[in-house]
């Protein structure tokens, strides 16, 4: 299955009628959606009457969201930490499950935000202790944790960025609207997987190369003892999905 299609399965997993309604009035608004892929949340925005712009790294991903042919939606190749000049400037800024990728998120914020109108809005959304699912057997549990924090000091990904959310919007000048957790049917969920989220799962850690190698050759038992946890009727996950909203301190909501 190509990574494009992935993404527009995980789309169904998601809660997003739920996060979409907390933003302000889309109707007139143009949006930045940083880490855009497919386009699936672009369409989203635009049928809420949204101008979209899609920014992502990923040539095929750029191209997929390209060949819908949204009206009212342009989608452009650029490397988010180093976002190029949009020659225009937004009322809201979106980003979904990208946030990790970047540990440091307040300074890539700030580089984000100068593309914001005063009184604009930012909502990220992400996944907080990906893989905190339980029962796991102590060495299973003791790589992946390793890796995490390999991870983050590497600057390559913070697993536990969701919780983090708040407080960077804060330290770059935010005020927090809101900052809920949010059903995610793949990510975040207890009791037996689905045999497709469990599917996804496989397919995920067999993307994970750099995972591969750090685990060596325990990488194949780690995997399976993960997924055998997803399917056990007493799994349970502390992982969980974060929704922040926030606005600059001291400006008005421009949707109310």
């Amino acid at each position: 299955m190509r990574l494009a299609d992935e993404y527009k399965q995980q789309f169904r997993w998601r809660d997003w009628p739920g996060i979409l309604g907390e933003l302000p009035t889309l109707r007139g608004r143009t949006v930045l959606d940083l880490g855009c892929g497919v386009g699936d949340l672009a369409a989203e925005l635009v049928a809420r009457g949204a101008r979209v712009i899609g920014v992502d790294m990923s040539d095929d991903l750029v191209g997929e969201a390209r060949s819908r042919e949204l009206p009212g939606a342009e989608f452009r190749l650029g490397d988010l930490r180093a976002l190029p000049d949009l020659g225009t400037s937004v009322d809201g800024l979106w980003c979904s499950f990208a946030a990790a990728y970047f540990p440091d998120l307040p300074a890539v914020l700030e580089h984000w935000s100068r593309n914001l109108n005063p009184g604009g809005w930012i909502a990220l959304t992400e996944v907080d202790d990906l893989f905190g699912h339980e029962p796991l057997d102590f060495r299973a549990r003791s790589l992946l944790h390793a890796y995490a924090e390999g991870a983050l000091e590497a600057g390559r990904y913070d697993f536990r960025m969701g919780r983090k959310l708040a407080g960077h919007l804060e330290r770059c000048g935010f005020e927090v609207m809101k900052a809920v957790t949010v059903e995610d049917r793949e990510l975040s969920f207890s009791g037996p997987a689905d045999p497709d989220v469990v599917d996804a799962w496989r397919r995920r850690f067999d993307r994970m190369k750099l995972l591969r190698q750090f685990c060596g050759a325990a990488f194949e038992e780690v995997r399976e003892e993960f997924l055998d946890c997803l399917t056990l009727p007493g799994h349970r996950c502390t992982a969980r999905v974060s929704f922040c909203l926030a606005t600059r301190r001291g400006e008005s909501d421009p949707g109310s």
